[in-house]
């Protein structure tokens, strides 16, 4: 099989993590050669970009600030990390991608969203072969990314609120992109979610090989 590039997106406090790293460990353990990362980050200069977005007020940077750190970021763990694992016929398994660059940053404005878009056309030019979006009500998902004190809460400290319209710019995504992107009922037991993950990545598989 050619690599696979499988990302994991949802608003905070929705699991997705955990879903992402056991998807890993179960295409691991079925024998596949697979690389697990994280945006932003991945990379060593794109680990310190994270440090200067997730950290800090929640008015630090404007919007067009923030597009700006996470492409550049994105670009680096792109060219470092991503694209070599790909080539080298590896599972990219990566908790979140441009899918929520464009569902944070493009809440401001629907020009916003275009330019997304088009930067990441410029700068990227790679979409995941399949985005598992697990969704959860934004309320238990806000209560659950506050009680981890990670001290990256910079988007969290926005509130229910934006979490709630972070929820729904992540659904009008998977509207957009049905073939790519995989909706998952966040709400149910840790292990049927996994289940629903991979019966996913399994039909990605299938599909590609």
């Amino acid at each position: 099989m050619t690599g696979l590039f499988i990302t994991f997106e949802g608003i905070d406090g929705s699991g997705k993590s955990s879903q992402a790293r056991m998807a890993y460990d179960a295409l691991c353990t079925a024998g596949h050669t697979c690389h697990l990362t994280r945006e932003p980050g991945g990379s060593t200069g794109a680990e310190e970009i994270r440090a200067l977005v997730l950290n800090g007020a929640t008015d630090r940077w404007s919007a067009m600030t923030e597009l700006l750190l996470f492409t550049a970021a994105r670009r680096d763990h792109i060219e470092r990390v991503i694209r070599p694992a790909i080539a080298r016929g590896e599972i990219v398994v990566c908790d979140r991608f441009v899918d929520s660059t464009r569902a944070y940053q493009g809440l401001n404005d629907t020009d916003m969203r275009a330019l997304v878009d088009d930067l990441h056309r410029l700068t990227i030019g790679i979409e995941a072969d399949l985005t598992l979006l697990i969704d959860i009500d934004p309320a238990e998902g806000l209560a659950r990314a506050k009680s981890r004190g990670t001290g990256e809460e910079r988007f969290e400290d926005k509130g229910l609120s934006f979490q709630t319209a972070l929820r729904s710019a992540f659904a009008d995504i998977a509207q957009k992109a049905p073939a790519r992107v995989k909706q998952i009922n966040g709400a149910q037991p840790m292990q049927d979610v996994h289940q629903s993950v991979m019966a996913q990545i399994q039909a990605a598989m299938d599909r590609m090989t």
